[in-house]
């Protein structure tokens, strides 16, 4: 994980422990509306900060607001083998929602521009409704932190990958960095996120999950993908508890 111009590493944790105790409960299938089919099913839209990207059904009971950078190799463990995939399974069951705060300070800390042109790729992508799949296809194929890998070229061949995003627009989009004031407001939520403690933003990946911070010391959580899902269920399941909770 990346964090105030240092690597950090934490183990991963078991499931963040709520307030209270008995048994679960969990809401029953009847009352549930139908699951998305697929990712391409998934409501999707710039929120009215004009920089977090939501997904998902808005009257899902957890919510989790999600602090990434494109070339941060640990958002790429979390969206591959961690977190990522039991959130979009959550999100396709309608038991959460998701928000993205996007960064590009890597840039700074290593050099190039592949992550601003990896953020307003993905904001070219949400104008063409394909945010969701051209998220998950650039993190599958992420390169090497060091290597400013995020080119022009490689955007548009990875956006190949994904059904009906390739077109006019969406190239000129790519190519022109259509989207630069867009990058530099993400950048500026995701400073502002930091609060004063963290002036430069959180680190990345960060969650926060019904305006609650996964903290520094269970920040692993994210990185394991079995812990990560017990997670969410416990806080689907009992919402009070987790409201309850003290980090």
């Amino acid at each position: 994980m990346v964090r105030g111009g240092r690597r950090v590493v934490w183990c991963a944790v078991g499931v963040l422990a709520l307030a209270g105790c008995g048994q679960a409960d969990v809401p029953t299938p009847a009352k549930q509306r139908p699951a998305f089919e697929s990712m391409e099913d998934l409501p999707e839209k710039l929120g009215a900060d004009g920089t977090t990207i939501v997904v998902g059904d808005p009257d899902a009971q957890v919510e989790v607001h999600l602090y990434e950078d494109p070339r941060c190799p640990y958002c790429e463990q979390f969206e591959t083998s961690g977190g990522g995939p039991q959130l979009r399974k959550a999100l396709l069951d309608r038991t959460a929602t998701a928000q993205y705060t996007l960064a590009s300070f890597l840039d700074d800390r290593v050099g190039g521009d592949g992550s601003k042109k990896a953020v307003n790729a993905l904001r070219a992508a949400l104008k063409e409704g394909k945010f969701v799949e051209y998220h998950e296809v650039l993190f599958l194929n992420q390169p090497e932190e060091s290597v400013d890998g995020y080119t022009d070229a490689y955007l548009l061949k990875l956006a190949g990958q994904v059904e009906g995003l390739r077109s006019t627009a969406f190239d000129a989009a790519v190519k022109s960095m259509k989207y630069r004031a867009f990058v530099a407001d993400a950048q500026a939520a995701y400073e502002r996120a930091g609060g004063t403690a963290e002036p430069e933003g959180p680190g990345t990946p960060t969650a926060v999950i019904n305006d609650k911070r996964i903290p520094l010391e269970s920040n692993g959580i994210l990185l394991d993908g079995t812990a990560f899902a017990g997670l969410l269920d416990q806080i689907h399941a009992r919402p009070w508890e987790w409201e309850a909770t003290v980090l």
